[in-house]
């Protein structure tokens, strides 16, 4: 079952939000994770940062399996059955109410994205199990009392919630702004939610020639931080284990290689 599907009618006022000139990050990321849904803008700075940094195509394989792997734990050893996941990006293969639902059939996901592509792809985000729900919100980070707002058409906000905010907050340029943006988010969510962050990291200068490169290319500029900003986001939570680490030895199915991206989990007391 959906809620809120998408009004995906007016395809010419869709097209006209679609910037094919510029690169965009969820269609950049979708190139790096074999993706179908990019313009060669996109591949052109893809192909270009490869060349800088290759290593940044194992950030975004790596983060995406880190999806998976929090998804099926917050699902199957949390016993969560409500997700947030704001910054949705485009669809791809396990998304996150596709890994709940294996565990969860009854979970409810809500996606929130601003992008007019990813709203244009929007309804492979809505193919719930008939016990669970899924929605799509066209909306971004910065709105949080209207994301929540929305959101509770899907969720029940009096039982624990599971916000999933993965490669996004580095569009936030402000750090501190960031910070608040999440506590804000969290502060609406009821005692044994749990926040999931992952993001790139400025922990080698490979991955921040790559940032470099991509904010020069016209792009919305992203913002790498280091490891400590990322655990910031945590404060007041108690921590899962592992901690804040790389997203390839959070919970890991096998040995994991080096990366220059850092995630993890807390809970709210």
């Amino acid at each position: 079952m959906t809620d809120q599907e998408p009004q995906l009618a007016d395809a010419a006022g869709l097209r006209a939000r679609i910037d094919t000139d510029k690169p965009h990050s969820a269609r950049f990321w979708n190139y790096f994770v074999g993706g179908k849904d990019h313009y060669e803008v996109d591949r052109e700075i893809g192909d270009q940062i490869k060349e800088i940094f290759p290593g940044l195509v194992d950030v975004a394989l790596t983060s995406r399996r880190f999806l998976g792997r929090a998804v099926r734990h917050l699902a199957g050893e949390r016993g969560i059955r409500q997700f947030l996941d704001i910054g949705t990006g485009l669809p791809t293969a396990d998304n996150t109410h596709e890994v709940a639902q294996r565990v969860a059939p009854d979970a409810r996901i809500v996606y929130v994205d601003n992008d007019p592509l990813v709203l244009a792809h929007a309804r492979a985000l809505l193919t719930s199990t008939p016990e669970g729900r899924t929605a799509y919100i066209d909306a971004d980070l910065y709105e949080p009392a209207a994301i929540l707002e929305a959101a509770a058409h899907t969720l029940d906000l009096s039982r624990p919630v599971a916000l999933m905010i993965l490669n996004t907050l580095g569009h936030v340029a402000d750090y501190d702004r960031a910070r608040h943006l999440v506590a804000d988010l969290m502060s609406r969510l009821p005692s044994g939610s749990y926040l999931v962050i992952s993001d790139s990291t400025a922990t080698s200068e490979g991955m921040i020639a790559a940032s470099e490169a991509y904010n020069a290319s016209g792009a919305v500029p992203y913002h790498v931080r280091g490891v400590e900003e990322i655990a910031g986001f945590f404060e007041g939570l108690d921590l899962v284990e592992p901690g804040i680490v790389q997203v390839t030895r959070w919970r890991p199915d096998s040995p994991g290689s080096v990366v220059d991206a850092y995630g993890g989990m807390g809970r709210k007391p």
